[in-house]
Formats: structure tokens, sequence, C-alpha cells
């Protein structure tokens, strides 16, 4: 998503612990919810009194990390993993609307999606229940938001099934902790994985794009 931001001289930071490409680097472990007031505190510094084109926050932040089925993987990883996939969104989320209140810009919170939210995946509890969460999250504060005259579109989108780290690690899993791993594998044997820059560009379409209302909850493919 930094590499392939459309906007001409835009400002980009990457809020995450080790930091990427292309972007500033603001460190934080979102996994630790200590990090959530550093994390608005800088949401609160970026956009009080900007007056630029627009804000677009992109909530792409998640793990599947530890795989393995609900009760037999270590408690203290599980629960970080579900701190990090269902309750950092939303209270980040909710920062952000918060300091969109002191900017005239439109802003978007888009959220990058998965089709675990619906689908039945042994091994990934945690993560499908976190996706869920944030699915449901963005159709009813795009409901509050629509109620509010729009000031902020929020939406969540799943590109599908995309060739990055976490796909390797996907790919990488035990049969015994994650059954469906074959499947995965089979995708990429058949080159039906999708480049990351040309998802990203899709991704960037639709915050550009007027098409898609408040609340939305979409998936690339359809």
């Amino acid at each position: 998503m930094a590499r392939t931001v459309p906007f001409e001289g835009a400002r980009v930071i990457d809020v995450s612990r080790r930091g990427g490409e292309g972007a500033l680097h603001f460190a934080a472990d979102l996994s630790d919810p200590a990090s959530w007031a550093d994390v608005a505190a800088l949401f609160e510094k970026e956009m009080d009194g900007f007056d630029g084109e627009r804000v677009v926050l992109v909530h792409s932040a998640g793990t599947l990390e530890p795989i393995g089925f609900a009760g037999e993987v270590d408690r203290e990883g599980y629960a970080r993993q579900a701190i990090l996939n269902a309750a950092a969104p939303l209270a980040l989320g909710d920062s952000f609307l918060h300091a969109a209140k002191n900017t005239s810009a439109p802003c978007t919170l888009l959220f990058i999606g998965s089709g675990a939210s619906t689908n039945v995946y042994e091994g990934w509890s945690a993560y499908c229940a976190g996706k869920a969460a944030v699915d449901h999250w963005v159709r009813t504060v795009g409901a509050e938001q629509k109620r509010r005259g729009d000031r902020c579109r929020v939406v969540c989108v799943a590109p599908g099934v995309v060739e990055t780290a976490m796909q390797e690690q996907i790919r990488a899993m035990n049969e015994d902790a994650f059954p469906e791993v074959e499947r995965f594998r089979l995708l990429h044997r058949q080159g039906a994985l999708r480049d990351a820059d040309d998802a990203a560009r899709d991704l960037w379409e639709i915050v550009e794009s007027d098409t898609f209302p408040n609340g939305s909850v979409m998936d690339l493919r359809s």
C-alpha cells in the first residue's frame, strides 16, 4: 500500500513494529494495548488543522500466530493474537474518528478484510473471529457516520489471496495445526495468487471512488 500511494506529495507513515519501504516509520506493537495511546496521539498530531486533499488510514495489522486449535496453543500468544486481530482495529479506528474531527479534509478508514471472516478455517479461530468483528464494526460505524453526514468513510475490503509473507507462512503450516493447508499450496502451484502491488492499486481505486457507500464490506474478487 505504501509503495503504490497514488497521491502526489502524500505524507506516508507506517505504524508497525519493523517498518517498511516508502514511508516514515512510527514504531508500535499494536498487539500491546499500551501502544494505542501513542498511535492515537500520532493521529491527533498529524490531523489537527490539516487542510490537505484527504486523510486515509489503512489498517492491515493482523497475525495468524499461534497457529493451531483453540485450547491447544500457547495461551499468552493466543491472547495477544486476539487483541491484535479483534481489539486493536476497533480501538484505533475509534481514535482515528476522534482525530478526524480536527481536519476539514475528507477522511477514509480502510480495513484490509479477509474471506476468513465468513469461512471456517480450523486452526485460525482468533484470526477468523477478529476479521468478522472488524466487518461488523465497519457496517455499524459506517451507519453511524452516515447519520453524522459522512464525516469519515469507513470500508473493509478483502483483497483475495495475495502473494505476501503471510501466504508463505500459511504454506509452511503443519496439517495437524491447519488442516486446509494443501488448498493454499495448490493455489500457489496454480499461480492463482494476486500480485501484492496490483491488489494495492485496486484498493487505492476504492479509496478514490465515491461508488461504495459508508459501511461497505466487500471482496475485490466480486
